[in-house]
């Protein structure tokens, strides 16, 4: 192991090391200036919660597993950090470098391998984005059905981070659709785990360990998903309404009526209107304050459309205004744009966004605790999510936005989270810990269980390497 004079593993990335590294990936794919990796240093968390990056790291670019095998080799040998980066689409600063070290960017890895039509399967590298993944399987005939985001996010990313997005109340989280993966440990060896099986139970679920770790067991390099039939119809219904416990309570009735949407979404009309001026774009809907758009998918227009007749009795009955049914493609796609738009459209005045997650039956309960938090610190909060899987995502805004002064917003936070909590919920849906909610995950989380977490952290990782300063707290 190369170390310093205090015999410390490296805190600064030495010109033999550099160098060492420079011919596993080659000159061309290997960044050292400052200039040129900025944009490596950051993600899409709000800056106000941002941790500072670190002052001395490189960005390489692998193109192979064997590379990525041989960078890891090398990085453990000689006690050197780290940072696996996808698409930088994140929330939580999961990919930004707290110490020195190497970030390790999977964007050159961006093949679809194989589209198995027969046996409704994609294989596909870990840097391919959202967006690629969605074009090849519709090319064969077939849907990746999940929309965590941004469709620029990169396959390896989603997988580590346990994506989710609006399409859970029909289609799941994406640990439902990985098969098989193939992953590099710290120590440089290469693991291929499971497949082209619907169903495999030999042993330990090690695969399942990696969905979610937010790169901190290994660096996932392939991933093999089980696709869908293409659902070639879709309607998106926009139902507005006056009361926001109103539009809440319609949400149960729906799946309890067996009407099972692609997405049941929650909104407020001032933030699409908002999200809209930031596309340059009107939101035309000037009816009620608050929404559920709603997206129906299926074979069968006729079928999607008598659910959006099932669905507008529903909402009347919750004291809907009325129920907007869309089946142009071009203005569904504009109205689900601005609704996917919105974070970004807050962005510049939010100083920090949750993303709880309770029983759908719990949202009203949920929104009328945050009522009493916005009443007692005299602030606006705005909140909109995914209604149909009960996760919402709540803004908390700068004072000069109407939202909070930054010396109360851990106070805040602390008592949101508490609120999720006390009814069951969780203090991250799809976001996940990353690096700015390791102290909220310790408070929230059974001491016993941070150990065994902590154990599996230790038994892929020994020497933590692999994105420090990630998920876990520093003590336990």
């Amino acid at each position: 192991m190369i170390s310093d004079s205090s015999g410390q593993r490296p805190t600064i990335m030495k010109p033999e090391l550099i160098s060492a590294i420079r011919d596993i990936v080659g000159e061309e794919w290997l960044l050292s200036d400052r200039d040129p990796i900025l944009d490596y240093l950051i993600d899409e968390t709000t800056p106000a919660v941002l941790p500072t990056p670190a002052d001395d790291v490189i960005v390489v670019k692998p193109s192979s597993t064997q590379e990525i095998s041989n960078l890891l080799k090398f990085a453990n040998e000689n006690g050197i950090p780290v940072f696996p980066r996808g698409g930088g689409t994140g929330l939580v600063a999961g990919s930004v470098p707290t110490s020195n070290g190497i970030i390790l960017s999977l964007e050159r890895m961006n093949r679809v391998i194989e589209v198995d039509q027969d046996n409704l399967m994609m294989t596909a590298e870990a840097g391919v984005t959202l967006l690629s993944l969605k074009k090849a399987a519709a090319e064969a005939g077939l849907s990746f059905p999940l929309h965590p985001g941004d469709e620029s996010a990169q396959l390896g990313g989603m997988v580590a981070c346990g994506a989710g997005g609006a399409s859970a109340v029909k289609h799941g989280v994406i640990s439902d659709y990985v098969k098989g993966m193939e992953v590099v440990l710290p120590i440089g060896e290469v693991l291929t785990l499971k497949g082209k099986l619907l169903k495999d139970v030999a042993g330990y679920d090690l695969m399942h360990l990696l969905i979610g770790s937010q790169g901190t067991l290994g660096i996932i390099t392939k991933v093999t998903l089980r696709l869908h039939p293409e659902l070639k119809e879709t309607i998106t219904l926009v139902i507005p309404y006056n009361d926001r416990y109103q539009t809440l309570q319609t949400v149960p009735e729906i799946l309890q009526e067996g009407i099972v949407p692609l997405a049941i979404e929650f909104v407020e009309r001032n933030l699409m209107e908002k999200s809209a001026r930031k596309l340059g774009k009107s939101w035309s809907v000037k009816a009620g304050k608050y929404y559920l758009i709603i997206v129906l998918a299926g074979r069968d227009r006729n079928i999607l459309l008598a659910e959006a007749e099932g669905i507008h009795k529903i909402a009347q009955k919750h004291n809907a205004i009325d129920t907007l049914i869309v089946q142009n493609k071009r203005k569904q796609d504009d109205i689900l744009n601005i609704r996917g738009k919105i974070y970004f459209a807050l962005k510049p005045i939010t100083m920090d966004i949750t993303d709880i997650a309770v029983a759908p039956s719990k949202i009203a309960e949920f929104l009328s605790e945050l009522d009493k938090l916005a009443a007692k610190y005299g602030m606006y909060m705005p909140v909109f999510g995914h209604a149909g899987d009960g996760n919402l995502h709540t803004h908390i805004l700068t004072a000069e936005a109407g939202g909070l002064e930054r010396a109360n917003l851990e106070k805040v936070k602390k008592e949101i989270y508490d609120a999720a909590i006390q009814l069951g919920g969780t203090i991250t849906a799809e976001h996940g810990i990353g690096k700015i909610r390791r102290k909220e995950f310790k408070r929230y989380t059974d001491k016993k269980l941070l150990g065994i977490m902590k154990a599996v952290k230790d038994a892929f990782d020994p020497n933590n390497i692999l994105n420090p300063g990630t998920v876990l707290p520093d003590e336990l």
